[in-house]
């Protein structure tokens, strides 16, 4: 039986055609962060709701319809979080709001008192004129987010100033949701005294500055074969980055690299084996860069502010980006544990470097395995810069980017 009709039955009818609607949304919200915009279906939201296929079709006619219902609802819960943030008198006080405000919601999800809030990293993934309706929903609430940095004294922060840094805060907030589950929840509040600390501090002793080193990732290719099998993993990882992991077609990866769909087979036995390679690539280039900045001279500030600067100007340079984190949720499940293994020891790594300049005195006294999660945010989101900053250089985005993440959004 279908539902009634929304409103014209009657408020019970309206409660309950609304909470049917709301049940559905929120569990497609736990699907698309699984599986992405291309993977979801109307059939396994609706399994998920015990609904027939037919029935979700009455809320939602395509899928790409309930997609955008997710995301939306996501911005407005999110839009809730900043507007009470905003209320209080300065940008530290209103970003400690808002860091509060985030984990107990995050609490509350843990709990199962509310729904999961969905992924916004796939809102790229949809088709027009899906993607504009969210995109334009999200640039609002961003816009907002932004505005906490307004301040009488922050007149210096401009414009590709303060829009980066906020596009740094937002990817912590998304990538927490990676690393909380480590913790109890009656550790929130220490996990929000910690994160605000680093936020406003950053990692770096107050006599630090910032001269990062250049330091070598990925040598040259040394032939022509070498060469072309860099050409595919760079195509593929852009166009992964940009469409998702579903998106980002066998036909499309060839299409963008003007090769014929046989001949992409010909490189490549699976669409997942080069995901895997894609990953692989990524890992290399940062246990290269993290080994050269071990290496170096000088300190730990030293070696950290040189690898995090290297690795957000390779990301936009002619050889990258690295792959986004979000397409490890794709994958099979043996290679996606084989993967966030990888991924984890990049990120400890990281972890002890910065736990060798406290014991040194390089590095300010902070928690090194959030310190370690908040800089692999920064440096997983740095491919997104030039979708939020147009006009940012590979040579600029260091020190418009990677800085505030190390020596604190509020420092000049």
């Amino acid at each position: 039986m279908r539902p009634m009709d929304n409103g014209r039955n009657g408020g019970a009818s309206t409660d309950r055609y609304n909470k049917k609607k709301e049940a559905i949304i929120a569990a497609a919200a736990g699907i698309l962060n699984r599986r992405g915009v291309r993977g979801m279906t109307l059939a396994d939201v609706a399994a998920s709701v015990d609904l027939i296929t037919t029935s979700v079709t009455y809320y939602f006619k395509k899928k790409e319809d309930l997609a955008v219902a997710c995301y939306l609802r996501g911005i407005e819960r999110f839009d809730a979080l900043i507007g009470t943030a905003l209320t209080e008198p300065d940008p530290p006080a209103r970003l400690l709001k808002f860091l509060d405000l985030y984990l107990a919601l995050h609490k509350r999800i843990r709990e199962g008192d509310e729904p999961p809030v969905a992924v916004f990293s796939d809102i790229r993934a949809l088709k027009e004129p899906h993607r504009q309706v969210a995109g334009k929903a999200y640039g609002q609430f961003f816009r907002k987010v932004r505005s906490l940095f307004r301040a009488p004294g922050n007149e210096w922060l401009d414009r590709r100033m303060s829009t980066a840094r906020t596009h740094m805060l937002m990817e912590q907030m998304f990538w927490a949701v990676t690393w909380l589950p480590r913790y109890d929840l009656d550790d929130y509040g220490r996990v929000r005294d910690r994160m605000f600390d680093i936020m406003v501090h950053g990692v770096a002793p107050d006599s630090a500055t910032w001269r990062p080193a250049r330091l070598p990732e990925l040598p040259p290719p040394t032939d022509a074969t070498e060469a072309q099998r860099e050409t595919f993993l760079t195509a593929a990882t852009r166009l992964i980055n940009q469409r998702g992991y579903r998106g980002a077609s066998v036909e499309k990866i060839s299409e963008q690299l003007n090769v014929t769909k046989g001949s992409f087979y010909h490189h490549n036995d699976a669409k997942d084996e080069l995901v895997v390679e894609c990953f692989e690539r990524t890992f290399e280039v940062m246990r290269r860069v993290q080994s050269a900045a071990l290496n170096e001279a000088g300190d730990y500030w030293q070696k950290i502010s040189s690898a995090a600067a290297t690795l957000v100007e390779f990301q936009l340079s002619d050889r990258g980006p690295l792959l986004r984190s979000s397409a490890l949720a794709a994958l099979p499940e043996h290679m996606r544990i084989a993967m966030v293994e990888r991924a984890n020891r990049v990120s400890e790594r990281f972890a002890a470097m910065i736990s060798d300049g406290v014991a040194e005195g390089s590095i300010r006294p902070v928690d090194p395995y959030i310190a370690a999660q908040m800089l692999n945010a920064t440096l997983n989101a740095a491919s997104d810069l030039p979708f939020t900053i147009p006009d940012v250089a590979a040579f600029d985005a260091p020190a418009l980017y990677a800085k505030p993440m190390l020596m604190g959004v509020f420092s000049r």
